[in-house]
């Protein structure tokens, strides 16, 4: 604390955490990799347009991007894409492929030269789509998950693995493409090479499960000329998700699967560190990394309950050694190169960073996107983890972050306002890392409480399930009993509780605020509003049955469908709200909105529309982060009653 500690209202603390400071830090670096012996990564670019860029480390240490504007390195497999690029090292320099966003095509970079197209534009529905790339130099390939549109309608679309040359001579003819497989199956990941070249290894899924329902182990045996034969199923089925494969330098076959209630670690078919932890987590997107083989045999790993932690696995005694330092959180993001593995780390100090491990002396340093403290550590929130009990005596999950400022403090004897934040997903979960948005709040002196709820990954599968057929009932409740619980024990104001959350967490926003009085105002952003529109050809082809799962099967269950959705129940809706919403959206269309903000005309709620063109799903220009945000707290100054400085007033019409 300062010298002289101020006592304000909460809310109107002066803060030099502004939305455009919290804009810039959004984001993280992802999908490490190494091109020869250089570490290069992808980075975000919020006021480059929201773009992504490919950033190499070269052997001096000196970071570079290696692109510039408007190049967007990023893939729309599934929607929310996968590993957009790969590389190989030689003898003129790195030779990379990546996937640029505007025109989704494949493209051959090479120092000195612009990037050369390598795939065509399909005029048909969404296109031609790429991710996962793999650089077969030897067979003047590169091989990739291929999502080819069929028609106009989201779901008319096939995805096969696919080998593409890399001499350009596909660029303008799409049966230049050799495919690798036959389309059987609805999804794929990418294969992965044995070390002698002659099996490949992949993961397939199909409708109506999701990747973490249920998942198959392929692999096929890979002729000379890099034909696939003999193609068999070797683990995972329908009830099991394997949720990532890879080869071990001497060539056994190494998987996670939660066959065992976990996603554990398993070689040749044998779990090699059983225990109740996540070694693996949900295939979002395709080309996630939760382990990395090592050239004598250890393995890198991602592993934990709730945060994972960065370890070395002997697999040979199960041991564990876990890399020292000050990031207790990874990202699904591993690449592995002799002793060195690079990875993705974070805290609850420290934002995003990509780190290098030596496995052979324990030490990790960073490499690249280096934290820099934006402000004093002192307005930094300092989070609660903490473990709440639901209404049926079941654990709930939260990071509580009380409100904290250096120099400032609340009234006496007077709880502070709180948002409970839903997470995305639904599953997914909140990952214990220095966020500013969060910040952004607490050094204003309003708490927030990012919720786990049931249905969250990192808790095993069973936590998982609590979700089956209850979403709209398990999560409300969940983010309820935390709002209440925080209440009772006089942190929170019972009577300044707010919730936000965007996706599928807009969605229990909008779920809570239609059947609960448990908040006085919430912020729904980019939401699902309209189940039944939403299961019946309104989103993308990766998430078109995921209701089947999350609400029951619509044919058997239709009236549940409508009786949980927002958009069916808005004469409930009572409180002021703010709605975000990006209109490029593909998964959450704006028509849901459209349709909600119809069914609420005249009923005089207070409350804001704010859609945002050029955005998508997930906001990642800066100017619209920072619109989005502000809009946000002041929102909540209204309805709480505080001013904060330097913040515009949001317009609530009814």
């Amino acid at each position: 604390m300062g010298e002289t500690v101020r006592t304000l209202a909460y809310g109107s603390w002066p803060s030099p955490i502004d939305a455009a400071l919290a804009a810039a830090h959004d984001g993280r670096p992802d999908f490490v990799g190494f091109v020869g012996d250089e570490a290069w990564w992808t980075e975000p670019r919020p006021e480059e347009g929201g773009r992504r860029t490919l950033v190499r480390r070269r052997a001096d240490g000196h970071e570079e991007s290696v692109l510039p504007p408007p190049w967007n390195v990023r893939s729309r497999v599934m929607e929310y894409g996968g590993q957009p690029w790969a590389g190989a090292s030689t003898h003129g320099g790195p030779l990379v492929v990546f996937v640029n966003f505007a025109d989704q095509r494949l493209y051959r970079y090479e120092e000195g030269a612009e990037p050369r197209p390598l795939t065509p534009v399909s005029p048909v529905g969404g296109g031609l789509r790429w991710a996962e790339p793999l650089v077969r130099a030897d067979l003047g390939e590169v091989w990739c998950v291929l999502e080819e549109f069929t028609g106009e309608a989201p779901t008319d679309v096939r995805r096969v693995l696919a080998a593409v040359p890399l001499d350009g001579s596909a660029a303008d003819d799409r049966g230049a493409v050799r495919e690798l497989t036959d389309g059987r199956h609805r999804f794929v990941t990418g294969a992965r090479l044995s070390p002698d070249g002659r099996r490949a290894a992949w993961l397939v899924w199909d409708h109506p499960r999701m990747p973490w329902d249920g998942t198959e182990l392929l692999v096929a045996d890979v002729t000379a000329d890099g034909t696939f034969e003999n193609t068999r199923t070797v683990a995972g089925g329908p009830e099991e998700s394997v949720a990532q494969v890879d080869w071990t330098h001497d060539g056994r076959l190494l998987h996670s699967s939660d066959a065992g209630g976990w996603w554990n670690l398993y070689r040749d078919g044998e779990p090699l560190c059983p225990c109740e932890e996540e070694f693996g987590g949900p295939l979002w997107q395709v080309g996630l990394r939760w382990f990395a083989p090592l050239e004598g045999g250890l393995v890198a790993v991602l592993h934990g309950r709730g945060a994972l932690a960065l370890g070395v696995l002997d697999p040979e005694t199960g041991e564990i050694v876990d890399a020292a330092g000050p990031w207790t959180e990874y990202a699904p993001t591993l690449a592995a190169l002799g002793e060195r593995v690079v990875a993705v780390g974070a805290g609850p100090h420290t934002a995003h960073e990509v780190v290098e491990l030596d496995t052979r002396t324990g030490h990790c340093r960073v490499v690249g996107a280096a934290h820099e403290d934006a402000v004093d550590p002192a307005y930094h929130p300092e989070p609660q983890v903490r473990t709440f009990t639901g209404p049926a005596g079941q654990e709930i999950h939260a990071h509580v972050y009380p409100p904290r400022h250096p120099d400032v403090t609340g009234p006496p004897d007077t709880p502070a306002p709180y948002v409970v934040w839903a997470h995305g997903g639904p599953t997914s979960r909140a990952p214990l890392v220095l966020d500013l948005t969060v910040a952004y709040f607490t050094s204003r002196g309003i708490g927030v409480a990012e919720v786990n709820y049931g249905g969250s990954t990192g808790y095993g599968r069973a936590y998982r399930e609590r979700l089956r057929e209850q979403w709209g009932v398990v999560d409300v409740e969940d983010c309820a009993a935390v709002a209440l619980a925080l209440a009772d024990e006089g942190t929170a104001d019972r009577d300044r509780l707010a919730l936000r959350g965007g996706s599928a967490g807009g969605w229990t926003t909008a779920a809570s605020l239609t059947s609960t009085d448990v908040y006085a105002c919430g912020t729904i952003i980019y939401p699902i509003l309209d189940l039944t529109g939403w299961g019946t050809g309104e989103t993308h082809d990766f998430e078109s049955q995921y209701l089947e799962s999350l609400v029951g099967p619509l044919a058997e269950v239709p009236g549940r469908y409508a009786e949980r959705s927002p958009v069916t129940r808005a004469d409930r809706l009572t409180v002021p709200f703010l709605l975000l919403q990006g209109l490029d959206d593909v998964i959450c269309p704006p028509a849901q909105c459209d349709r909600f903000l119809a069914r609420l005309k005249g009923r005089g709620v207070p409350h804001a529309y704010l859609a945002f063109e050029g955005e998508g799903h997930g906001f990642r220009r800066a100017d619209t982060m920072v619109r989005a945000l502000e809009a946000e707290l002041s929102l909540y100054a209204q309805v709480f009653g505080f001013d904060p400085p330097g913040v515009p007033t949001l317009e609530l019409g009814e």
